[in-house]
């Protein structure tokens, strides 16, 4: 129990920064931004803090580049088309809630939705996965693969919308910011792009049956990032999951398809920390105690997904983390972009 439990909250719990480390420079320089989100962090550096606040201080960023064609797949581009060996991605599905199962891989996330009129998919994940993942996954949780009504793509980069397509030509409406739609039309990409559907703004409620989803556009990892705000269920307890969309801070590793003389690094920083703080204030309001990712290494599914399977009925569940912990999980994506943007003075 005291394994789970640590576990479980391990996003924000247990070690706190002293005042002597917070204090170590004046509020907004670099140094207390990074202090801010390591406090935020707590036992949790090697989660969230390690996977953005490092990444600031990884590589020497320039002030413009010229303009790239944009990739919509993470180191996939328009290259020769290699589909990884099996055995380095397949994950086995799982009932994580009443009415929310993961269907992803071992490192990309999808989830299903189920609703009382159908289910709604985040995340479509790589086209060569996504039948393995998503439809065959739903399979073998009882699920009716042919209920997908929805999917809702956090971005348009191909280790999540990759699969859209194929879930499209099924009869599913994909769901995309514009901004984001856009960058998928224009991205040149080994596979084949889902037809312009549904256009997601802000703030935009998707109702399907008895459940409701809010969408908000999130800017940061891409233009049009979408974050959500999902009710999920655990026996007669609802649950709202605040799930982030978009978390590398892709234009330090990868900076041509986002650094130009109109959109330097500091413009990408202080968007990515904008929509994290406004986020955070939204999943406050909104109650949240669940975070979820749609990388397992961010919201800690590859450990806590083998608690949820061996779960006693009736435990503390690992993904119910508690609203404090929510707002850390946010806080640290807000100072370590906040980091960048003092990096970039």
């Amino acid at each position: 129990m005291k394994a789970l439990l640590a576990i479980g909250l391990a996003i924000g719990a247990a070690t706190v920064l002293t005042a002597q480390q917070t204090a170590v420079a004046p509020r907004g320089t670099f140094e207390s931004h990074i202090a801010a989100a390591r406090n935020a962090a707590g036992s949790d550096e090697n989660g969230m803090f390690r996977r953005t606040c490092d990444a600031v201080t990884a590589a020497p960023l320039t002030p413009a580049a010229p303009p790239a064609a944009p990739a919509a797949a993470a180191g996939r581009g328009n290259a020769p088309r290699q589909t990884p060996d099996r055995a380095t991605w397949h994950a086995e599905p799982v009932k994580v809630f009443d009415n929310l199962y993961f269907i992803g891989q071992s490192e990309y996330s999808a989830w299903a939705v189920t609703t009382s009129d159908g289910i709604i998919v985040m995340d479509a994940i790589f086209d060569y996965s996504v039948e393995d993942e998503v439809v065959n996954g739903l399979t073998k949780l009882g699920l009716d693969p042919k209920q997908v009504k929805y999917v809702i793509v956090s971005h348009a980069h191909g280790d999540h919308v990759g699969g859209a397509r194929f879930l499209q030509e099924r009869g599913a409406h994909i769901v995309m910011s514009a901004a984001d739609w856009d960058l998928m039309e224009r991205a040149k990409v080994n596979f084949a792009k889902p037809t312009r559907d549904v256009v997601a703004t802000n703030g935009q409620k998707l109702t399907l049956g008895d459940t409701t989803i809010t969408m908000y556009v999130t800017p940061g990892h891409t233009l049009g990032t979408i974050s959500s705000i999902i009710p999920v269920k655990d026996g007669g307890t609802t649950h709202m999951a605040a799930y982030w969309g978009g978390t590398a801070f892709n234009w330090v590793r990868g900076p041509a398809p986002y650094i130009t003389a109109e959109r330097p690094a500091r413009f990408w920083f202080d968007a990515y920390a904008q929509s994290a703080r406004r986020l955070r204030d939204l999943a406050s309001r909104a109650g949240a105690d669940v975070v979820l990712s749609n990388h397992t290494k961010y919201d800690l599914s590859t450990t806590k997904l083998a608690l949820v399977r061996n779960r006693a009925g009736g435990g503390p569940h690992p993904y119910v983390i508690g609203a404090e912990n929510v707002q850390r999980f946010l806080t640290i994506a807000a100072e370590c972009g906040q980091a960048g943007v003092a990096t970039t003075n």
